[in-house]
């Protein structure tokens, strides 16, 4: 009975333990240490500086750099780098991107939101455009380096290593300014804290120096002249996207929330019209090859629309809405408990040391409940959990402020969101093909992101409109239709024939 229990027990972590996965553990380490850095641990700096609490939550905007990687991952998806290129396509972008975090958080330590609001501002769009960047190759890296019955391990130690670094990045970091002193604000503490990330990042850099390149076959421009004019033609058309997004003038007039939504919603898809121009002028007037352009935008885009057909679109829907509820509540997180009255400290502490323990737990059992119960079924209890886990928020905005009732709500929330973001990450690499790996996974990530992140950077406004209580309640009911969604996808989608 003994021995046959051990065998079970073994069948079920072995996977956990393949170099393949361990390697994960490491590169997501790499991924997970700058997004905090940009969204929890900088918004904890801004408050402290006097930053007001709007402002903080329209920093969150530097997340549309993750909503919008899939515009330059045809480059590096398609391009190799000169110097760089024997080590491989995979890891010398890996490498590239790695050193471009180590020296954004660099630039960043040295800035002050409280005297020049706007160079923190840059250096948080440097952090967020470099990790993007590694998190389209790692993503690609990990999906073509095992088969699919091996993903659910891969994700579960890659979410396992992003939450170390989560740890790291967050409580870890939030320690490090208690530590030095931040009931009076310093700049030289934040300074510190940001340069002591900047090394760990070399984690990173380390594991892909000894890690092997994936055997996959891409289809990579071979001639410099085409590499140099795509590239050329991506800068011109983001040129374009930038100046549209600064020169395009609001629509509607309002200041409240919903009307500012709709001003935003209207312009970035203008900017991304302005975008898809650019590129086709330059296909017409023969400065870019048509081949090279379809391979790199239209290809991956046609080949998820032809596998899955008139069912793309749901599809498409759901990867848009499901981490919705999450992402939203995310960006008040921080403030809030400031503004509750927790310290510095004690936010470390539960929030961003214990709290990321519980999403890694919640992780794990979700990557091992993807390969055991099923995707879709795992996908539906990661929906519902993390959605009702926002409900105890709003418990806790409606009472005084109790640490222990705090450790208890962050727990619960974190190990849903742990379990729904696994899960959601073996959906993804389920649904991307081996032929287009970077450009769809990316697509598919960037799909996710768009509409939470530009909902949540009127978090802020929202709140001081209605207050804490009603903003989390309404994070649970946008979080209802999802579940309709996984159920609908359910019965005219097996993930599994396309």
């Amino acid at each position: 009975m003994g021995i046959s229990y051990f065998k079970k027990i073994n069948k079920y972590f072995n996977p956990l333990l393949n170099p393949k996965s361990l390697r994960m553990l490491f590169l997501g380490f790499s991924a997970g240490l700058p997004i905090l850095l940009i969204f929890s641990t900088l918004s904890v700096w801004l408050a402290k500086a006097g930053v007001n609490r709007a402002t903080i939550t329209l920093f969150s905007w530097v997340g549309f750099a993750y909503s919008f990687k899939f515009i330059w991952t045809p480059v590096v998806d398609n391009i190799n780098l000169p110097l760089l290129d024997k080590l491989g396509h995979r890891k010398s972008w890996l490498l590239l991107s790695q050193l471009m975090i180590i020296s954004s958080l660099i630039f960043i330590s040295f800035t002050d939101p409280k005297n020049s609001l706007i160079y923190t501002a840059i250096g948080a769009v440097l952090i967020a455009f470099s990790s993007a960047t590694q998190d389209i190759v790692i993503d690609a890296f990990r999906i073509e380096s095992a088969s699919k019955d091996l993903q659910g391990a891969l994700s579960s130690m890659y979410l396992t290593g992003y939450r170390i670094a989560m740890i790291v990045a967050g409580a870890g970091s939030l320690w490090i300014a208690s530590y030095l002193g931040t009931e009076i604000y310093d700049q030289k503490v934040w300074r510190t804290v940001y340069q002591i990330m900047a090394f760990l990042m070399f984690i990173g850099v380390i594991t892909i120096l000894y890690s092997p390149e994936p055997k996959i076959k891409r289809n990579i421009e071979n001639k410099n002249s085409q590499k140099i004019k795509f590239f050329i033609a991506f800068l011109l058309a983001i040129c374009g996207f930038i100046l549209c997004y600064i020169y395009f003038k609001d629509l509607f007039n309002g200041k409240d929330p919903f009307t500012n939504f709709l001003n935003e919603l209207i312009k970035i898809i203008i900017c991304l019209s302005v975008f898809s121009f650019i590129i086709f002028l330059l296909i017409k007037i023969k400065f870019v090859n048509k081949n090279s352009a379809s391979n790199a935008y239209a290809k991956p885009v046609l080949d998820f629309l032809k596998r899955y057909g008139s069912k793309a679109t749901v599809i498409l829907l759901l990867i848009g809405l499901y981490r919705i509820s999450d992402v939203v509540l995310g960006v008040m997180a921080n403030v809030f408990y400031i503004e509750k009255g927790f310290s510095v400290a004690e936010i470390a502490t539960y929030s961003k040391f214990f709290g990321t323990i519980a999403t890694v737990i919640g992780g794990i059992i979700g990557g091992l409940a993807a390969v055991h119960l099923g995707i879709m079924r795992s996908l539906f209890i990661g929906a519902l959990i993390s959605s009702l886990s926002n409900l105890l928020f709003a418990w806790l905005a409606n009472i005084a402020a109790d640490i222990r009732i705090l450790a208890f709500v962050i727990t619960a929330d974190n190990i849903a969101s742990g379990f729904a973001g696994a899960t959601f990450i073996v959906y993804l690499s389920a649904l991307t093909s081996v032929k287009f790996t970077a450009t769809q996974y990316a697509l598919f990530s960037s799909v996710m992101l768009f509409l939470p992140k530009l909902i949540a950077g009127y978090a802020g406004n929202f709140v001081n409109l209605f207050g804490y209580q009603t903003f989390f309640i309404f994070t649970t009911i946008i979080g209802v239709p999802v579940l309709f969604l996984i159920m609908w996808i359910n019965k005219i989608v097996n993930i599994n024939k396309n």
